[in-house]
């Protein structure tokens, strides 16, 4: 590329930063213009190659920037979502979705674990072989856009987050892969008290083993739906992402409410319950979503349910902060676990 067309690509980058949100959610994306040369995404990118390298795995994985996180079995390749490569996209991201996933260090090369699983199963057809169907299912197995985990399974490793192993052959692979490549993990001990999970890992660690030093059958190295052919605009994509994951949550806390904040004549001057609520909303999300995997989305629709009804019922809260958000947190995860047992499809996680 020439200086020129890198000057404007900066030049493109510069002029959206300073942009007023309602005028950045008008903006296409392809028209970001960002790229994962040069970022800290590329730097986690080569230090899951240089894992792979030393487990004697002769594959390399290239990257590029796209909408979402997915590694397509036709190139041995991982796209990133593009609000991961700009402070600034990292941002709208938190305010639209609540949260950035992949968004530290830690949690990026999580993911990338996860996804080299997949470049791993399909660069080296190990999908097709009886041992892998027989412990991990079809890859074939229609995808589903929903699935319901059973959180007290011991037939699944845990890695990402919402028992997401459970929700299909491929991601069962790649779960186990990522448990079995990250560094220290200790798996043998932390999963020895799991005996079909512990299976998956000690047929992964043999499995790797025999393909150490092999070459992947040949595979072209190109981009699939790169973040650059995407016209839809940011306030589209998050219309449609929101939607897809703002699963309904349950609406009827009166019960819990009114025992946590029992009437009391003496103690009419005591701040509203729901203020305490509203102050401690956002740390009430993330230790109820790093506790259950649910979904922060559906965690803030459930606060603002309990916010509602709070003032419908003009509660009242004596006690400290930390006490209610103490309580609202056990009964919100409390909940979250209890609703995954459920049949109904609005206690599902989407894929």
């Amino acid at each position: 590329m020439s200086k020129a067309r890198r000057g404007s690509g900066r030049a493109e980058t510069a002029r959206w930063t300073d942009l007023q949100e309602a005028d950045l959610l008008e903006l296409p994306l392809k028209n970001l213009k960002v790229r994962l040369e040069g970022t800290w995404l590329a730097d986690c990118l080569a230090d899951v190659n240089d894992e792979l390298r030393k487990r004697g795995l002769k594959i390399k994985i290239h990257g590029w920037i796209s909408d979402e996180w997915f590694s397509p079995p036709e190139t041995p390749g991982i796209a990133f979502p593009f609000y991961l490569a700009h402070p600034r996209l990292r941002r709208l991201e938190r305010k639209m979705m609540l949260e950035v996933e992949g968004g530290t260090r830690r949690e990026c090369m999580q993911l990338l674990r996860h996804e080299a699983g997949h470049v791993v199963e399909y660069a080296f057809g190990l999908h097709k072989r009886k041992r892998f169907q027989r412990l991990f299912g079809r890859a074939s197995a229609p995808y589903p856009d929903h699935y319901r985990p059973d959180p007290s399974s011991k037939k699944h490793v845990q890695h990402l987050r919402r028992w997401y192993a459970q929700c299909h052959p491929d991601e069962d692979f790649a779960e186990t892969f990522a448990v079995w490549l990250t560094p220290r993990s200790n798996w043998k001990k932390r999963y020895a008290a799991w005996p079909k999970a512990l299976e998956k890992l000690e047929y992964i660690d043999e499995l790797m083993a025999e393909i150490a030093g092999e070459k992947p059958a040949a595979q072209k190295r190109f981009e699939v739906d790169p973040v650059s052919k995407h016209r839809i605009t940011l306030g589209e994509h998050y219309a449609a992402k929101r939607e897809r994951y703002a699963i309904e949550t349950p609406t009827v806390f009166d019960r819990e409410l009114r025992k946590m904040f029992p009437e009391d004549a003496r103690k009419m001057n005591a701040p509203q319950a729901s203020s305490i609520i509203r102050k401690n909303r956002a740390r009430i999300i993330r230790a109820v979503a790093k506790r259950t995997g649910e979904f922060p989305l559906a965690l803030n629709a459930a606060i603002d349910d309990m916010i509602s009804r709070c003032n419908a019922l003009k509660l009242r809260s004596p006690r400290g902060e930390t006490t209610v958000r103490a309580e609202i947190t056990a009964m919100l995860s409390s909940k979250a676990i209890h609703t995954h047992y459920l049949a109904t499809r609005r206690h599902w996680f989407a894929v």
